[in-house]
């Protein structure tokens, strides 16, 4: 199925200046690029929203190389309902543990040397206190299944993962699709992103669940690319994106921190809600 590698997961954030204060000062993640956008994505890229939102994509060095973060911020909606599927992302950093404590940031030590944290929203972070790796230090996301067998099915038989870890009496599998990328640990995902031609045709073989056929998105300015979200076991959503378009869109925007800067400077949504006395949205 040719080159095949995970790019990204997204969040939902609600909260942008303390959601970017995370990303970049406790974890010590650099923006790649940033972009607004005026309506909805056709492919639901930023949920069942029709109005303006933007996409921020965070990261501890390129896309073509690196698993990075994308976040996602609908003007409209204050705070997300978190479901039980995403159980935390692991990565290798103490400067981000030492971050954490001189900024006061909530954390607590889980195991020996491995610290617990939380991004606005509620999303886990395991932090590992060694010495951040010169290549990607997120190593894995976990996430929870209803059915291991069938999710391991799924993402090893028919997507093509290899199988690096599987514990039948703990309930959880580790996956990946090379040694030195960041890995599946149980298997369930949640809008993740691949690199994979010809996937639409395969899972129509397959009679797998497909919930937006390939469409071509664009954004402004930037290249257009092709995508095609499907759904695994549990109904959980999986974009898989055309490879040369996406290296093109991913390029590092060197002037990614000040569009963020400039939109948060330009955000008067909360104040306008407090004008009206009224509360953003939750979803």
């Amino acid at each position: 199925m040719g080159a095949r590698r995970a790019l990204h997961f997204v969040f939902k954030v609600g909260d942008r200046p303390r959601t970017a204060r995370f990303y970049r000062q406790l974890l010590g993640m650099s923006v790649l690029r940033h972009e607004e956008f005026e309506e909805g994505c056709k492919a639901s890229c930023n949920g069942p929203y029709d109005g303006k939102w933007s996409k921020t994509m965070v990261g501890y060095g390129p896309e073509d190389n690196h698993f990075v973060a994308e976040l996602t911020y609908n003007y409209g909606i204050g705070e997300y309902r978190l479901g039980n599927d995403f159980l935390g992302i692991t990565l290798v950093s103490s400067q981000a543990v030492s971050n954490a404590k001189e900024m006061g940031w909530p954390l607590k030590e889980v195991t020996a040397g491995v610290f617990e944290t939380e991004a606005p929203g509620g999303y886990k972070f395991y932090l590992e206190d060694k010495e951040q790796l010169k290549q990607d230090p997120v190593l894995k996301v976990t996430l929870g299944v209803s059915d291991l067998r069938k999710s391991i099915s799924y993402w090893s038989d028919l997507l093509g993962m290899k199988i690096y870890e599987k514990d039948e009496e703990k309930q959880r599998a580790l996956l990946g699709y090379a040694d030195n990328q960041c890995k599946l640990d149980g298997v369930d995902v949640v809008c993740f992103l691949f690199k994979l031609p010809n996937i639409e045709a395969l899972m129509k073989k397959e009679n797998q669940k497909i919930l937006t056929p390939l469409v071509s998105l664009d954004t402004p300015g930037k290249a257009t690319v092709q995508v095609i979200i499907l759904a695994d076991p549990d109904g959980h959503e999986i974009c898989f994106v055309g490879d040369e378009a996406f290296r093109d869109l991913s390029k590092v925007d060197p002037n990614g921190d000040k569009l963020l800067n400039d939109a948060m400077e330009a955000d008067k949504s909360d104040s306008w809600f407090a004008a009206q006395k009224k509360k953003k949205a939750s979803a």
